[in-house]
């Protein structure tokens, strides 16, 4: 099986964020890089599957800028065979990011028989590419699966909706399918797997070479603010009992008209 895993490398969650000086987006020359947590179950997820079917290969692919290939060598170092990096801002609408990715698998010279996807990002929460990715390769997905069984050239998926329930579906393969937590546990990589994903072949692409274009992009982001600092918190002295009526009040009163929480 050819097995495609599209990464995406976000800020980590500790990391500090800063708007850029235009405010079209955030200021990127010191930030700590990391793989999106959710594209690390589908690194492992398509190492199971490669175990599982003998002389299967897992490319990770990439769509962002070449400053720093985190994502893309933890995943080699995971064990995924090679991987691919089209070279763009870190910026791109969902629309421009599916249609490099579809034009990268395209260009790796392999048919796709599965592709996976973490179900979302943690920067932007779009919730989007794999579905768009989905569309334009015109192949069947699913979303949020959290149990994975192969048979054949079909899978049975788990997915996850509202209320803690499960929906579980078959869709033969080639497939698109977007994990959430819980499907498996990531493996760390090893030192010998970190030394051998230094070796394994990483192949940069542009935007022109998988055919994206200006005109691609759908969504602009402008206006990119921090959150309003919160207010200071207030304080009230009920100790004395003869006032404790009239601070419950002005409490409940504060919590009804102005927090909003009652």
């Amino acid at each position: 099986m050819n097995i495609f895993v599209c990464v995406k490398q976000v800020p980590d969650t500790e990391t500090k964020v800063q708007p850029n000086g235009d405010g079209t987006f955030i200021e990127t020359s010191s930030i700590k890089w990391i793989m999106n947590p959710y594209d690390e179950f589908a690194v492992e997820q398509a190492l199971l599957v490669k175990a599982a079917n003998a002389g299967s290969t897992v490319t990770v692919v990439r769509v962002g800028s070449v400053k720093d290939t985190e994502a893309l060598r933890t995943a080699m170092a995971m064990g995924a065979d090679d991987a691919i990096l089209v070279e763009a801002e870190d910026n791109l609408d969902s629309y421009s990011i599916a249609k490099a990715l579809k034009g990268a698998i395209d260009k790796s010279g392999k048919t796709a028989d599965l592709v996976l996807c973490g179900k979302q990002a943690i920067d932007d929460d779009c919730l989007q590419v794999p579905q768009i990715l989905a569309g334009m390769m015109d192949l069947p997905s699913v979303a949020v699966i959290v149990g994975f069984e192969q048979n054949g050239d079909a899978v049975t998926v788990k997915r996850e909706i509202e209320g803690g329930a499960l929906e579980v579906y078959e869709v033969n393969t080639p497939c698109i399918l977007a994990t959430n937590k819980g499907i498996n546990t990531p493996r760390y990589a090893s030192l010998p797997g970190i030394m051998k994903a230094k070796r394994k072949p990483l192949q940069q692409l542009s935007l022109t070479d998988v055919g994206v274009s200006a005109d691609d992009r759908r969504v602009k982001y402008s206006n990119f603010q921090l959150p309003p600092e919160k207010p200071p918190g207030k304080k009230f002295d009920a100790s004395d009992e003869a006032n404790a009526a009239s601070v419950v009040a002005e409490v409940v009163g504060l919590l009804r008209n102005e927090a909003k929480v009652i």
